[in-house]
């Protein structure tokens, strides 16, 4: 018997080709176009092809492609610098992926405690609904059924409490807890924001009992919701600062970048030999992740997401208005934001893909909407033209 194809069969995907991108748009291999609001899961973060990653990429490209970490990458020195200037780190630990960089994140909490003396100090709070990936620790760290299902023991050193339960957080601290694992909004859970007081509440709590407070900002990061990182809606004087936070996909543009930031003390005991990688860091990712911060951090950017989220966020709520039939809610921050639908997401997202518009989902019975960063409000019109015509689709199907 000949498959198909001999990609492993993990994803459910429609038999669409994209053979080229540029800016919010892509084009299948039958010169059909359309308007992309997934980012590649909020990877493309100023979208496909844009000029300023490709010369970098390029240029970089021409001169040097790999060393590996056994020696200095200056554009790494140069990325990890911009990183801590901006944030709350004083050092970074570069990855291909966000699973490495949870990976890389949860390997530090627990290092922390042992070189304090509580080798007993493993375990991480985490939260019901969150993703933090698909390794063996990371799926654990999520606790979801699905993604645990058919490999094996669970790994242990996770504690899965209830979303937005605060009775249920304080009971779950012991003496083996090593810190508390939280995204600023639940991406892949259905766009859940937790609110800023929980998050300065959660740095309180951390302080109080010595543990490390580690975000999740894979998704939420680099803009995505109008702050350089999430955390920042709750006070930008390190109110809910963390002590380690990780993060990926709109850092690389598209490229495989993610990196671990941490404090000088969650970090300190990550000495020479405790961890590693072959290709985080390398030349190429680094050229492309400086490129992302250059635009990102230029004046005005990041007022300008805000300003269109704001515009995103009004279309979504005339077309629940419009279709309470069909639609619940809004949800989100920023350029991650989602609709609650009343029948299965699924089915408003192939009617979104049918007229031209991609969308993804998310838990909840969410359709999740995630534009470039760079997306026009010309063009959030169009998507709302759209998503008009796949929605009246469903309804007179249904008539």
């Amino acid at each position: 018997m000949t498959a198909s194809s001999h990609v492993f069969a993990t994803y459910a995907q429609p038999d669409i080709e994209f053979v080229r991108g540029e800016g919010v748009r892509l084009y299948d291999a039958q010169g059909n176009t359309f308007m992309d609001l997934t980012s590649g899961i909020a990877v493309n973060s100023l979208g496909h092809a844009h000029p300023h990653l490709v010369d970098a990429l390029k240029s970089q490209a021409e001169t040097l492609w790999h060393t590996s970490n056994l020696f200095k990458v200056p554009g790494r020195e140069k990325l990890a610098d911009r990183l801590c200037e901006a944030t709350f780190a004083d050092r970074v630990f570069f990855t291909n992926s966000g699973a490495e960089a949870l990976e890389a994140a949860i390997k530090t909490a627990r290092r922390y405690h042992f070189a304090k003396g509580n080798p007993e100090r493993i375990d991480i709070i985490t939260f019901e609904g969150a993703f933090h990936g698909r390794t063996l620790a990371t799926i654990a760290a999520g606790g979801q059924a699905k993604y645990l299902e058919g490999f094996g023991p669970k790994a242990p050193g996770f504690i899965q409490v209830p979303f937005g339960d605060h009775d249920a957080l304080h009971a779950a601290i012991g003496e083996t807890t090593a810190g508390i694992l939280i995204e600023p909004v639940q991406g892949e859970g259905g766009i859940r924001s937790v609110p800023n007081q929980c998050l300065r509440g959660l740095r309180e709590l951390c302080d109080k009992h010595g543990i490390l407070l580690i975000y999740d900002e894979v998704q939420t990061g680099v803009g995505r919701t109008g702050k350089l990182f999430a955390h920042e809606w709750a006070g930008e004087n390190g109110e809910a600062a963390p002590d380690i936070m990780a993060i990926a996909k709109g850092i690389g543009g598209g490229f495989p970048v993610g990196a671990c930031l941490a404090t000088e003390e969650a970090a300190a005991p990550m000495i020479v030999g405790t961890h590693g990688t072959t290709f985080g860091g390398n030349p190429l990712a680094m050229a492309v992740g400086n490129a992302v911060l250059d635009i990102v951090l230029e004046d005005g950017f990041l007022e300008e997401v805000r300003r269109k989220s704001l515009v995103m966020q009004q279309i979504l709520a005339e077309l629940v208005d419009t279709y309470p039939d069909l639609l619940e809610d809004t949800r989100g921050k920023g350029l991650l934001l989602g609709m609650k639908a009343k029948i299965p997401n699924t089915d408003i997202i192939a009617a979104f893909r049918s007229e031209g518009l991609l969308s993804v989902a998310a838990g909840d019975n969410v359709v999740r909407l995630l534009p470039p960063l760079v997306i026009t409000e010309d063009e959030l019109r169009e998507a709302r033209d759209l998503m008009v015509r796949g929605l009246e689709a469903i309804r007179n199907k249904n008539s």
